[in-house]
This record gives C-alpha cells, structure tokens and sequence, in this order.
C-alpha cells in the first residue's frame, strides 16, 4: 500500500490541460500499486482544490467521493466517517469539511460548536453566537 498527497490525488482525479505529465505520472503511479491510502486530510483538501480551483459542483463532488469510497484499491482513512459526511454533505448546504468535523464530533459523541451559520442549523451543533458562556 502506498500513500498519496493532495497534488497526487487531484491529479488522478481531474485532466488538467496545464499538468498533463503530472496527470500521466500519477495515474501510471496509481496503476502500478495494488492498493492507495488516503487520509482525512487529503480527502478534505482535495475537495476544497475541486471546488475551488476546477469549480467542480456540489453534485460532481458527491459522485467524486462515492467512487472514492467504493472503489476497491482505494482505503480511506475511517471510510465510515467520510460516509457520514458524505449523506450529511447530500442533505446540506455545508461545505464538506465542515460536514466532516460534525461527522467527527458526532463519532465521537462530542458536542460542536460554531460561529458558522449553517453548520449550526443542522442538529447536535451549537451556534456559539447564541450560546451563553458562563466563565
């Protein structure tokens, strides 16, 4: 099993114009291993340069992250997690880290609190703003 970086992953995932010996290197990088790690915060960092440096839209990315999470070469780290974050991801207008903090806090069974707006109307999440905080 190998591991990968962000860079890695965008590349395998996205036909960049302007890397494509990159996107080769990477993909051929891919083939010759049987099996990929990929961690927390490669996922998440990748989903944040789809979004915003190839505009990829919310639904692109949810497919994006399905193949990720079915694929069979491919271990996640807490693959449950990531597909907790994933369906609270479908069912928001969250960005996905911020679905993955509540999927972590919520594995963890720890209360989570925001200064975030939408974060904080989904359930088990506390908007700082509204909290009092007794000292």
């Amino acid at each position: 099993m190998i591991a990968i970086d962000t860079n890695v992953l965008v590349r395998v995932l996205v036909d960049d114009p302007g890397a494509m010996e990159q996107c080769r290197m990477a993909r051929r990088l891919i083939a010759l291993h049987n099996s990929l790690w990929v961690n927390q915060i490669v996922l998440i960092e990748t989903i944040w340069v789809l979004q915003s440096c190839y505009q990829f839209e919310k639904a692109h990315i949810g497919l994006v992250l399905e193949k990720l999470i079915q694929h069979p070469h491919i271990q996640l780290e807490n693959d449950a997690e990531v597909k907790a974050g994933l369906e609270v991801f479908h069912q928001s207008n969250v960005g996905f880290a911020d679905c993955m903090i509540l999927s972590d806090a919520r594995q963890r069974q720890l209360q989570l609190y925001t200064f975030d707006r939408k974060l904080s109307a989904l359930g088990g999440v506390w908007d700082l703003a509204k909290v009092e905080v007794d000292g």
